[in-house]
């Protein structure tokens, strides 16, 4: 690829002749890459016109935990060769310290031991550095207090005079610990941390910053210049778009986006931050070389753009398609750390004037017979697959084009299972949306299994267990779908009361999630807004008298229009009536602007409720079926939505109770209501002996 184009030198331009800062810094929270991979990292930024590594690995003991200790023989021989490396591939090598967690500001032995470390380093052949004070506590201890007005202060005098020990390097970045908009108090133009500074800073020190939040969504142009006059002079971008420590079910692959070209001008330049695993980052940095290589002078676009895209001057989509190109041939190399170091035997021919090893000859010279199975053959990896990978895993804010419209089809499918049932107007949609759905799932698997054939095996071994976890969840879902659409499937045991390990994923951090209230509402995907504003909240004893008229209006509302003294009792009628309390944790009133309109309650045991209307419920139902839940609604809640969500918080509350399963009773003439149980999709009907004939019960396993 090309060396950097004009907007790096528009940068260069803007920042009193320095060049702009454009790479890779190794941050993160987790195994800090080997010295290889980073050897390879400087080849692939000089390669693609990147000139900056930042080495800050938050787990490299030496760097933050235990900063004062200085390097051993060894290590020190492993930093000279790195260092060097990066030199000769134009990359500028940039080391960081991070001594927040516990330096002692106002102690001369503290300020020396951090310079005879530094000093140190300077000795392996290292020119720029960085002192880092990012994610750590505020509080200065009362010796600091007494020498300084404030932590701004303590910070600035140290990266003062630590700066100017070294010789007032041309490359010397500072992390402060407000290092986002998030953070600041009350905000970046009011922020008295951030004008302290600004105002004391040396001016040849650089300032790093994420921008809006610790992970960015999108950084404008606007708010760089805001936080630009309050540090009298352009950041440093550390860029957290790509990075995954936060989260060890997640890896990001889509491309470096939502940071308009302008920025370049206005910017000391940009470091991107990515994935705790090596070989998943050539598209975050692939893409952010292409980003600056943009031009930024409003010259003509060379390509056409979506919607979304508003930026002239770089083409997300255009940025990861070159990206994807580009790493296929990484996947389909041989040659690479971690591939096998020659063509497997049954596809090429070797020519050797040496016997080959036993272990050559066998498989490699196998040829089946008549009959017999014919040898494995592996699918080669493709540009339609890597895309799809992509955005399966896409970046924090957003899924790509083919997950959303995979989540979009499955919420359809769920809500609309009905239509499977039976014949109707939307029967034939159904069929051939769930179709779709299922050739998109078959993809993944596809896709699975051809990464797992890859010859790069260091790659793959990266990416494994994110491949492996999306096709077993796509694989859930797609035994679902068929379900929902009456087909015999053996994989539906994994959707029963007794699954394999893998039905059921997250492990004890899902099941924390699973059991808080807020769990799913940050989902990318959302559901579709509703038309009028619901709340819904706990239930209290002042709710009593409206629960109880919902219930009346309800009974009486119905088809039949029996008189209420005439209709058979429900077990639940006594929940309803405030007769029998509900379950603790396991009452819900739905309210909208005129009042409570809707009720969810529940008894995580059903025997006291049935018990009072002397009705004789089977051990084996219940056994089954413990607990009893009734739900709600008045007719002007039009949207399904929020008795829904109703239903879906009661459920968590019952399941985490220890209860296996659930039950309700409805009237045949409650059409709405059994309406609403049959279209939810996991509600069953159920055998119950003494049911009076007007009555239906249903049930679902926890």
């Amino acid at each position: 690829m090309s060396t950097p184009g004009s907007g790096v030198e528009q940068g260069r331009a803007n920042n009193g002749g320095k060049r702009f800062i454009s790479g890779v810094v190794e941050g993160f929270y987790g195994r800090p890459w080997t010295m290889e991979q980073r050897t390879e990292l400087f080849k692939r930024e000089q390669k693609w016109g990147l000139n900056t590594y930042l080495y800050a690995p938050k787990d490299d003991y030496k760097h933050r935990m235990y900063w004062r200790d200085l390097y051993s023989a060894e290590e020190a021989e492993q930093l000279i060769a790195l260092i060097s490396a990066a030199k000769q591939h134009d990359v500028e090598f940039i080391y960081a310290i991070s001594p927040g967690l516990d330096i002692t500001f106002s102690n001369p032995k503290e300020v020396a031991a951090l310079t005879r470390k530094l000093d140190q380093v300077r000795q392996f052949g290292c020119r720029s550095f960085s002192l880092l004070f990012d994610d750590i506590e505020t509080e200065m201890c009362a010796a600091d207090k007494k020498a300084f007005s404030s932590f701004a202060h303590a910070q600035v005098a140290i990266t003062n005079a630590v700066y100017q020990h070294l010789g007032d390097p041309e490359t010397f970045l500072f992390c402060p610990t407000d290092y986002c908009a998030a953070f600041c108090t009350p905000n970046v133009l009011q922020s008295s941390y951030l004008h302290t500074v600004g105002e004391t800073l040396l001016p040849g020190i650089d300032i790093l910053w994420t921008g809006p939040k610790v992970v960015s969504h999108k950084i404008s142009v606007e708010s760089i210049e805001e936080v630009s006059s309050v540090l009298r002079r352009p950041p440093v971008i550390w860029d957290n778009i790509h990075a995954n420590d936060y989260d060890p079910q997640r890896i990001f692959l889509g491309p470096f986006k939502d940071r308009p070209t302008e920025l370049i001008g206005k910017l000391r330049g940009v470091l991107t931050n990515p994935n705790c695993e090596f070989y998943p980052n050539f598209v975050a940095i692939h893409t952010l070389a292409t980003w600056c290589k943009a031009t930024a002078d409003g010259g003509q676009r060379d390509v056409e753009m979506d919607d979304e895209e508003q930026d002239p001057c770089y083409s997300p989509q255009k940025a990861l398609t070159l990206a994807l190109t580009d790493w296929l041939q990484d996947f389909l190399s041989t040659d690479l750390p971690g591939g096998p170091c020659r063509t497997p035997a049954r596809l090429k021919k070797e020519v050797s004037d040496e016997e080959p090893m036993q272990t050559d000859m066998g498989d490699g010279s196998y040829i089946p017979g008549p009959g017999e199975n014919p040898l494995y053959t592996a699918e080669p990896l493709t540009l339609d697959d890597l895309k799809l990978l992509s955005e399966l895993f896409y970046l924090p804010y957003e899924h790509g084009p083919t997950a959303r419209t995979m989540l979009q089809e499955l919420d359809w499918l769920k809500n609309h299972s009905w239509a499977a049932a039976a014949e109707t107007d939307e029967t034939a949609e159904w069929r051939s949306r769930a179709q779709q759905f299922d050739g998109m799932c078959k993809a993944v698997v596809q896709m699975f299994n051809r990464l797992s054939n890859a010859p790069n095996r260091s790659i793959l071994y990266d990416l494994y267990n994110y491949i492996c976890d999306i096709k077993s969840g796509v694989g859930l879902a797609q035994t679902y779908v068929k379900t929902l659409g009456g087909q015999a499937c053996p994989a539906a045991q994994v959707l029963n009361t007794d699954p394999e390990p893998w039905g059921f994923r997250g492990g004890l951090s899902g099941e924390f999630q699973r059991m808080l209230p807020c769990h799913g509402n940050r989902d990318l995907f959302r559901h579709p807004l509703m038309a009028s504003v619901y709340s819904i909240r706990m239930y209290c004893p002042e709710d009593k008298m409206e629960v109880q008229r919902i219930s009346r209006e309800m009974q009486s509302a119905g088809e039949d229009k029996v008189p209420l003294m005439m209709q058979p009792p429900l077990i639940c009628d006594g929940l309803s009536a405030g007769e029998i309390p509900p379950s603790p944790q396991c009452a819900l009133v739905l309210e909208d602007e005129i009042g409570v309109c809707g009720y969810a309650l529940a008894l995580t045991d059903a025997k006291p409720a049935a018990a009072m209307i002397q009705r004789a419920v089977s051990d084996s139902v219940l056994q089954d079926f413990p607990s009893l839940i009734t739900i709600q609604v008045l007719p002007r809640v039009a949207d399904p939505s929020p008795a829904k969500r109703m239903i879906g918080r009661l459920l968590s509350s019952i399941r985490s109770s220890g209860s296996r399963g659930v039950f309700c009773e409805l009237r045949h003439s409650d059409r709405r209501m059994l309406d609403f149980y049959t279209k939810l999709g996991f509600f069953k009907p159920i055998a119950m002996a003494g049911l009076p004939q007007d009555i239906i019960a249903m049930g679902t396993s926890l």
